[in-house]
């Protein structure tokens, strides 16, 4: 698409305004006058029926009075007239419509959301209902707000949940000197939310950071959706409120009780590749150190200073935030011993001593920057009897200049460094007045490229194991459902499990003390006694274990000690018998916690973390969202304090990590397949350096609503594994179709370079050369759920070649998808393109879209004569007579 459909809401020609009467007494007189006073160079039209009010200022009695059609209403009238008001709108071509109610009434409550939602949809009108405040584009001059606050031009874009936030953040930047290319206030009702206001300004030119204030998330696809694109082509920085807010799910497992809403948020967007702050001072810090242009490799710091104090305090919160202190090589500390005085630390931080010049500072910067051992530098100075400060940035700047590095600076004080630090300013290089700021922007920077790896993991549904049995263990949960139960039985447990090929301890059901004898006798000795009792989560509370029972003489005693002892801590509990296990007596064994839990706002959520009886006091654990692959299993383990005790220590050896991983990847499986899952535990699993297996497991089901698409319950959509072919073209050249991947890239690229200048014309209509890294990211870096480019390849000298591509993208109905079809200009008039369009369209048809559109230029007769043969429709552009429009209904 040419223009992205915000376009009229965000960068309007001319704008209406209804309720456009006292500048001062109204919400549509302030806005018009903000509008007014901003510079916008657009037409802005004020509705007001009725009589006129005084002043030379034009007044129109309704849309049908104006010179021109207008891209943007304002609507700032009272609530129950907006839905009449949207479908005027509509009727008169307007595009968008922001909705400031009167009086800030509730123009999105239950009576009003249907009708504004109707009168949207039936004109296609973009709604930005934001219960206040309204948006910014400074750039254009644009302030449609009813705010008193004014902002800057810059390359940070706001947008927040909360008007009230808007006024306060954009307060505190005016202080601080900090611009924005837009603001904008959203509200939870109809129309326009942030997941399509983050995927705008992914496009916007003049935005180079975003920042995002979130109280909540309505629709988790969406919002991830718009979340993945901004993310993936700038730095995105959020902020969370509501951290602590308890869960309102009553839990009936460990993993259920353990796992809270803020936990799920973070994993969301971490996997989104966003950084997440604690604060205001925390978002513009990372803001500022994102905003360079140079990135981090790894996590190695080096610290170079004029003081020891301030080094040791940067050393401290280098330790709290994770980051390792880089150990200078042997070239670099000879380099630095030729260069600096004698009394030099000779160790990182490199403390130049109080006898620093701005030559020492530009040598020490200059060797920690070049160090192959370092990824990156924190230049730090306190203003000491010889200190040159200003010389001393200027000596810094220029050391830094030739890197690809990433450098901090913190110029200590106040009225001696403030020329330095405006220097810094000048040369976008991040100043920060404390270490331990410093130290937290370096953290953001840190977590911005850990982050970044793991949005460009694209994860199947399935791992490259053996396959599970899917059609079995839905059958399982269907029974289950069918009886209007909710908690499968230990049977089904096991089975469900061995389904998925995660083990399990073997175990029978018993239910009488000559029964629990013989399960003993034929699982072999020693056993464990578990009750089987459905309303117990932790059987343990209530004496319902018998470990270590040994031998045949004290099986039927412990049988019954058990039931005594449960009955007469619970005699209202409904026990259903006794479950006999081979004991497990490993010593070099590990307790782990690993479950699912559905999160009400992101779906299915895997779980990791220390097991056993005291989980919920360690309450060690990380979440992370389906699918995951090898590395994101690796990450969400490492994310615990529990992986330290997976390694080799004391006589212990490691754990069979790839045993490990195989369970996390096999319960992303099961999230993936069967939606049902409302909550899985398995507590504790047992990890050695033979295997797993898991000893105690529940799970909890639940009816999946109807209509949903395949995956419909995730946030983030698997890679389309199903959609992968492999077939034979006439020639014999054997070929394979997939959905492209992120890593894709390069071959990509070299696709495109490999193209005619004809064939690079009429796919992209301009005369590109090459792709920009922009382009190649949103070309290969996906949401599967609403976009889709299918790959032609084929194996040329043992490398892979690619030889055509077709892709679709949802269009903003979210009902039909506009598609682009290349095929490299020596494999055309193969039967190529027809089959790549074929796979398309039944990718299409399978996702529920009702129409494939799309441009042609008129003069490509090849792709028209294509088109007609797939039984496209086409018809001449009503914008463009050079462009032909081609549709298929699916």
């Amino acid at each position: 698409m040419s223009q992205h459909y915000l376009h009229p809401l965000f960068a309007p020609q001319a704008i209406a305004v209804f309720g456009a009467s006292d500048p001062t007494g109204t919400v549509g007189g302030r806005v018009y006058r903000n509008l007014a006073a901003g510079g916008y160079s657009g037409s802005i039209y004020p509705i007001q029926p009725g009589p006129a009010t005084p002043g030379d200022r034009p007044r129109f009695p309704g849309l049908d009075a104006l010179p021109t059609r207008v891209d943007l209403a304002i609507i700032a009238a009272p609530a129950a007239e907006t839905p009449r008001l949207v479908h005027a709108c509509g009727a008169a071509g307007v595009k968008a419509a922001l909705v400031l109610p009167e009086g800030h009434g509730d123009a999105t409550g239950p009576a009003l959301e249907r009708p504004l939602q109707d009168a949207a949809a039936r004109h296609g009108v973009r709604l930005l209902c934001p219960r206040g405040f309204g948006f910014m584009r400074p750039g254009l001059g644009l302030n449609a707000t009813d705010s008193h606050n004014s902002a800057e031009p810059g390359p940070l874009a706001l947008v927040s949940q909360s008007g009230a936030m808007c006024t306060a953040i954009l307060d505190w930047a005016t202080a601080h000197r900090i611009g924005f290319s837009a603001v904008v206030a959203v509200g939870g009702g109809p129309g326009v939310d942030c997941g399509d206001i983050l995927d705008y300004l992914a496009l916007d030119p003049n935005t180079r950071s975003i920042l995002v204030y979130l109280e909540g998330v309505r629709d988790a696809r969406r919002f991830m959706s718009g979340l993945r694109a901004a993310a993936r082509l700038k730095p995105v920085i959020a902020i969370k409120a509501g951290r602590y807010a308890e869960s309102s799910r009553a839990a009936v497992s460990h993993t259920g009780s353990l796992v809270g809403s803020d936990d799920v948020f973070d994993a969301a967007l971490r996997r989104a590749g966003v950084v997440r702050a604690r604060s205001i001072e925390q978002m513009f810090a990372a803001a500022q150190s994102l905003a360079t242009r140079h990135r981090l490799r790894g996590h190695r710091l080096a610290i170079v200073t004029n003081a020891g104090g301030p080094g040791v305090m940067a050393t401290d919160r280098a330790v709290e935030q994770n980051i390792r202190l880089a150990e200078p090589g042997p070239a670099t500390l000879e380099q630095l011993d030729a260069a600096l005085p004698a009394a030099w630390s000779r160790a990182n931080p490199v403390d130049l001593s109080d006898a620093a010049t701005p030559e020492h500072y530009a040598a020490a910067v200059a060797a920690c920057l070049k160090d192959e051992q370092v990824d990156g530098v924190l230049a730090l100075l306190t203003p000491q009897a010889t200190t040159q400060p200003t010389q001393a940035a200027e000596a810094v700047i220029q050391a830094a200049a030739q890197t690809g590095k990433p450098l901090l600076a913190c110029w200590l004080g106040a009225a001696q460094v403030q020329e330095g630090r405006e220097l810094f300013a000048r040369h976008k290089i991040p100043s920060f007045g404390n270490p331990e700021s410093a130290l937290e922007a370096f953290a953001f920077l840190a977590a911005f490229h850990d982050n970044q790896k793991l949005l460009l993991q694209a994860p199947g549904p399935l791992a490259s194991q053996t396959p599970p049995d899917i059609v079995g263990a839905r059958l399982i949960v269907e029974g289950a459902l069918s009886e209007r139960r909710s908690l499968l039985t230990d049977l089904e447990t096991r089975a469900l499990l061995r389904a998925f090929h995660i083990p399990m301890a073997p175990a029978l059901t018993v239910h009488t003390p000559n029964e629990a004898l013989a399960a003993a006798e034929y699982l072999g000795f020693p056993v464990a006694l578990k009750i089987l009792a459905p309303e117990l989560v932790h059987k343990s509370d209530v004496d319902g274990v018998k470990l270590n029972v040994e031998g045949a003489g004290t099986v039927r005693p412990a049988y019954n000690d058990l039931l005594a002892a449960v009955r007469a801590r619970r005699p209202d509990i409904r026990i259903e018998g006794v479950t006999v296990e081979k004991m497990y007596r490993d010593p070099k064994g590990r307790e782990l916690l690993v479950g699912i839990v559905d999160d009400p706002v992101f779906g299915p959520v895997i779980a990791f973390g220390a097991g056993g009886t005291t989980v919920e006091v360690l309450r060690d654990r990380a979440v992370a969202l389906p699918p995951l692959n090898e590395h994101l299993a690796e990450t969400l383990i490492r994310e615990t304090r529990t992986a330290q005790l997976l390694d080799a220590f004391r006589n212990l050896p490691p754990v069979d990590h790839a045993a490990l991983v195989g369970v996390l990847l096999r319960l992303s499986e099961l999230a993936c397949e069967l939606p049902e899952i409302k909550e899985l535990d398995i507590n504790p699993l047992m990890a050695d350096d033979r295997g797993v297996l898991a000893l105690d497991a529940r799970i909890v089901v639940h009816p999946h609503p109807a209509g949903r698409h395949r995956y419909g319950h995730m946030a983030i959509h698997p890679y389309p594994l199903h959609l992968v072919e492999h077939l034979q073209l006439n020639d014999g050249t054997d070929i394979q179709i997939r959905p492209i991947r992120p890593e894709d890239a390069e071959l990509e690229r070299a696709f495109v370079r490999g193209l005619s200048p004809e064939a690079r014309f009429f796919r992209f209509m301009n005369t590109i050369q090459d792709l920009s890294q922009d382009l190649l990211i949103r070309l290969t870096q996906l949401d599967y759920d609403r976009e889709l480019a299918l790959l032609a390849t084929t194996v040329q000298d043992g490398r892979e070649t690619a030889l055509g591509v077709a892709r679709y993208a949802t269009n903003p109905d979210g009902r039909t998808a506009e598609f682009a079809l290349v095929i490299a200009d020596g494999w055309q008039q193969h039967g190529l393109g027809t089959r790549l369009m074929h796979s398309l369209i039944e990718a299409a048809r399978d996702k529920g879209y009702v129409a494939l559109e799309g441009e042609v230029l008129a003069n490509n007769t090849k792709m028209l004569g294509l088109m007609k043969k797939l039984g496209f429709a086409s018809r001449i552009s009503p914008e463009d007579a050079s462009l032909m429009w081609v549709s298929k209904a699916l």
